[in-house]
């Protein structure tokens, strides 16, 4: 499965990141494929491109706070979940996304 996904807290700073590599970790160990663009503080890093988002079977927004061109993934299966339960549940969240792009 290929996993296009953003990551975004209130601060910015640490539950971005973290969700960031829980998901990443996750997907890793169960053989996905997943890019995830953060959005903290410091900007917008590890960008989404156009391809990515199209070639997509899912696109995961694990977000505390709305962002910035989400109008894009228009289309597309999106699931929105917040940073917390990508932290605490990374591996879950996955299976979960597998159900829904197998529908």
């Amino acid at each position: 499965m290929k996993i296009a996904a953003v990551s975004a807290c209130t601060i910015g700073i640490a539950h971005t990141y973290l969700a960031q590599q829980k998901l990443e970790d996750a997907a890793k160990a169960s053989g996905d494929s997943i890019k995830v663009e953060t959005q903290g503080t410091i900007g917008i890093e590890n960008a989404l491109t156009q391809h990515d988002i199209e070639d997509a079977d899912v696109v995961l927004l694990a977000v505390d706070i709305k962002i910035a061109n989400e109008s894009r993934f228009a289309g597309k299966k999106v699931v929105k979940v917040s940073t917390d339960t990508a932290i605490k549940s990374p591996r879950k969240l996955l299976s979960k996304l597998h159900e829904i792009v197998n529908k």
